[in-house]
This record gives structure tokens, sequence and C-alpha cells, in this order.
């Protein structure tokens, strides 16, 4: 099996992706950067896409650390096949259904295939309550043996056996799905300029590309959804200067909305899980502004804080590792926030 696959990788670098090729020859790219390109672009079936797509990818390659090269690259692809996203979605989505895998010891697997929009809110319901559930008890003085990953689980299994669980604390028992949705306004109101090649699709923060009719839907959907509309000629300015040091809901969303995930070299930890960093430190002068904050994992804001390297902001929000030994490692976040600067007084 071994020896198939790297024969197969062999065939498609010297056949389909002579570039990649090229670069893998002259040490631009990894290995590992070779064997992730052949198998994302091999998932396309239009093979004028591939070619067109080759070239991008492999400067991607050559730039970035392999964890940011595959969701840049699947991100890429995603955006190229936006235009047959509604058809191929329909076609999927005939086939949603439910099924049971025994396991042993008395346990089974319970998978649900179904629309990715629906299945992440769900999830992060039962995250939210699971964490509710872990901190009532806390407060309470009491101690949950259970991890969160249990919790989660217990979570699932109580709103499918018994709907509205009565024996959830009250703050758990309000808690709704939140995801969030980015929609190019110019799709929503218009389907010529959403269903043009190379228009932006609507993404679902965790999900990647949606047809533009279900993200109409959560565009005009309850306040449980965070809709943020782009535009390429607008832009906002957010900040709260030196008022105070906790950063407001707003402003933690929209860090973390540019962000896209930990703005660290090769760290794939999602934005929404990370802890919100004042580049310029609060105690040293550091403002609460976007143009001062940055998402880091803990381990990663840990060694911001501690340790030798340090980090610059860079234009449109990216950020610029440099380590003890002065090298540089820039990270860009996965969206821009438009500036927006206001005329001199007079």
């Amino acid at each position: 099996h071994a020896a198939g696959v790297l024969l197969g990788r062999a065939e498609a670098l010297l056949g389909r992706y002579r570039a990649a090729f090229s670069s893998l020859s002259g040490a631009r790219m990894t290995p590992r950067h070779a064997e992730l390109l052949v198998l994302l672009l091999d998932q396309v079936p239009d093979p004028g896409l591939r070619d067109r797509l080759i070239g991008p990818a492999v400067e991607l390659a050559e730039t970035e650390p392999v964890g940011t090269f595959r969701r840049r690259v699947k991100a890429l692809i995603e955006k190229e096949q936006a235009p047959t996203l509604t058809e191929r979605h329909q076609a999927a989505i005939t086939r949603r259904r439910v099924w049971i895998e025994d396991d042993v010891d008395g346990m089974a697997w319970t998978h649900l295939y179904g629309p990715a929009v629906e299945a992440r809110a769900a999830f992060d319901r039962a995250t939210r309550i699971g964490k509710t559930i872990q901190k009532a008890e806390t407060a309470a003085g009491t101690t949950d043996p259970r991890s969160l990953d249990q919790v989660r689980a217990d979570v699932y299994g109580d709103l499918l056996v018994a709907g509205v669980v009565t024996a959830h604390p009250k703050t758990a028992q309000r808690i709704r799905a939140q995801v969030v949705v980015t929609v190019p306004v110019l799709s929503l109101l218009d389907d010529a300029y959403a269903n043009a090649p190379g228009a932006e699709p609507a993404v679902v923060e965790g999900v990647g590309p949606i047809p533009i009719q279900k993200a109409r839907e959560l565009a005009g959907g309850a306040k449980e959804w965070i809709r943020v509309l782009t535009h390429p000629e607008t832009g906002i300015v957010l900040s709260i200067g030196r008022d105070r040091y906790k950063v407001p809901k707003p402003l933690r969303q929209a860090v973390t909305w540019r962000a896209g995930r930990c703005l660290t070299p090769g760290c794939g930890m999602p934005a929404n899980r990370c802890q919100i960093d004042h580049r310029i430190e609060w105690q040293h002068g550091g403002e609460t502004a976007l143009t001062n904050l940055n998402p880091f994992c803990t381990n990663h804001h840990i060694i911001k804080t501690v340790t030798g390297w340090r980090i610059e902001q860079a234009h449109g929000g990216a950020v610029t590792w440099i380590s003890p030994t002065r090298r540089a490692y820039t990270v860009h976040p996965e969206r821009t926030l438009p500036a927006f600067t206001l005329p001199p007084d007079p």
C-alpha cells in the first residue's frame, strides 16, 4: 500500500503537477507540502481548474508552513468551486441520515451526516452548555469528575432523549447555538454577483463556503447568529483606547473574525478558543484597540509573554514573530478589515 501511494504521488508530480515537482526538486517546498498538494488538488474533478490552481498552490507551498498551507489551498479550491456550490450542496443534502455503530463494553457510536452549519451549531451549543454546567458546579463548591468531552456527550444525550432538560442549570437552558456567517453584501443582494466567477462566497466560520440561499437565511436570522457583512469600499474603526483593559464583546468578535486562527506560525487553534492579547501590554501603555489586539492560544500567549520571542504588528492585521536569533516569521490573518479614515479636521 505504501509503495502504491508513493508511485501515485510520483505519477501526479511528474505528470499533472510539474511545477510542484520542480519546486520540490529545488528544495523550495518540503515533501509534506508536495504530498498535501497532490492530495488536495486531486480532489478537484475539473482538470482545467486543477491547472489554474497549481501555480497559486505552489506559491503557497513555498512560503507557508504546512498547517497554513493546507487551510489556504482548501480555501482557494472552495472559492473557485463556489459557483457550483449550491448544486453540489443540494445533491449532497439528499444523502443526510443518522445511523448507529455498535462498539464494545456496552457503548455505541451515533453518526449524523447532515448540513455542516447545523452540525457546527449543535456542537457549539452543547459545548457552551457543558462549560456552563461545569462553571455552575464550581460556583456551588462541588467538583465534577467529568471532562468537557464527557459533559458534552451527556448534554447531547440529554437533549436528544429528553428535549429541554430541566435538570440543567437555568443559565445552561437559555443557551442557543452561535455561528459566525460572513456574507459579501453584494452577493447577499444580487444572484448575478453571487454566482459570478471569482466572487467571494459566503462563509461560515469552521465550516467554509455555503450556498448563498443558506447565507441569506442566516443573515436575516435570530440574534444568536453573528452577522458580518463585508464590502470592498467600507470599513470600521474599533477602539476604546485606554478607557478600560477588558475587551468588549464586539471588539473581541472583530479580532477573532479577522484572524480566524491563532496568529502563531503553524498553529491551527481556532481564534474563538484563543486568548486576546494586547501586543503592547496594558501596563506599558497599550490600548484596547483592533490594531493592538491579537488572538493567541494559551501556550503561544505564554511564549510571547515570558520568553525571548517578540512580535510586531504588520500591515492588515498580520503578525511578525521574531525569534531570539532574530529570524522573522510573518503570519497573515484569514481575513482583512478595510481601513477607514476620516479626512483631516480643518
